[in-house]
């Protein structure tokens, strides 16, 4: 009888985390990606949670960390990718804990998503997200002078939107100096005519003012732009032709492409247990240390 017992709570065991990953996925990819990889043993800790940059739905965020070290450390705002449809900062603590790990400390916004709302709004959402990281996130460890932004997918359209076009931190009351650097990881850049999402999400608006290829600058910081050569869901014209036009401005960019990667991959590989896909975390982590301080420019590969 005892045996029997055993015997069933060991296949409880394997059961439950199994059903509980696969309910994850049902819920959210990449919610059961973050479940995953909460397996893996992490100092990195979510240091503030539901934090309201604005009032109103859809407008809090959360700070990760690894607590000690030396501070203040430069801070890393990541927006998670969803089509502008959907999207959670619950679902995004697997890119979280990989950024603060390497020394940063990381905050994920909220935004708000179509249909309720149109273009610019999320790109203003995340302006207010820097303002208040700006303003805030010194009691946290944060240094509010040295600011990086990543994104993945529409997440990484606002990170480059920002850094590309500078009227949106201005208008927010932010400083565009404060950014050292951006990462974008398989955004769209130069997508027009519209498709897909993109079409409602850009409804009614000069396309001229969303598409960050258009926008940048001699004076755009630092931009790493990542790329799978299988995305099929925002094709790697888009980095390519945004880091084609940086050169051809004078702005510091590196293009980043990895060979039998989809669209999903380059943010998959984040996380502990797909690191295997391709070094994008010590890549993109490398590439902001040259800015950051964090080390020298001899130091960082």
């Amino acid at each position: 009888m005892i045996g029997r017992i055993a015997l069933f709570a060991l296949i409880g065991l394997i059961l439950l985390p199994l059903a509980a990953v696969g309910i994850a996925y049902y819920r959210s990819p990449p919610s059961a990606l973050d479940l995953i990889d909460r397996a893996w043993p992490s100092a990195a800790k979510r240091v503030g949670t539901d934090l309201p940059y604005l009032p109103g739905k859809r407008h809090s965020l959360d700070i990760w960390d690894v607590p000690g070290g030396k501070s203040p450390k430069p801070v890393l705002i990541f927006w998670y990718g969803g089509g502008w449809v959907k999207g959670s900062k619950e679902d995004y603590g697997f890119a979280a804990r990989a950024y603060a790990a390497k020394g940063y400390l990381v905050v994920v916004p909220d935004y708000r998503l179509v249909p309720e709302v149109r273009f610019p709004a999320f790109v203003q959402d995340g302006a207010a997200a820097v303002k208040w990281v700006e303003a805030n996130i010194a009691r946290y460890g944060g240094d509010p002078q040295r600011i990086a932004f990543a994104g993945h997918s529409a997440g990484a359209h606002t990170a480059i939107m920002l850094a590309t076009d500078p009227r949106y931190l201005r208008a927010a009351g932010v400083d565009p100096k404060v950014v050292f650097g951006a990462v974008g990881l398989s955004g769209p850049y130069d997508f027009y005519p519209f498709t897909g999402r993109a079409i409602a999400a850009m409804a009614g608006v000069d396309y001229r003012l969303t598409q960050p290829v258009l926008l940048a600058t001699r004076d755009t910081p630092p931009l790493m732009l990542v790329t799978g050569t299988e995305d099929t869901t925002v094709r790697p014209k888009n980095a390519r032709n945004l880091a084609r036009r940086l050169g051809e401005l004078g702005a510091p960019a590196v293009l980043k492409e990895y060979p039998g990667l989809n669209h999903e991959d380059i943010v998959v590989a984040l996380s502990r247990p797909f690191r295997g896909k391709g070094d994008v975390l010590d890549a993109s982590t490398a590439f902001l240390d040259r800015y950051s301080g964090i080390r020298a420019p001899s130091q960082a590969k």
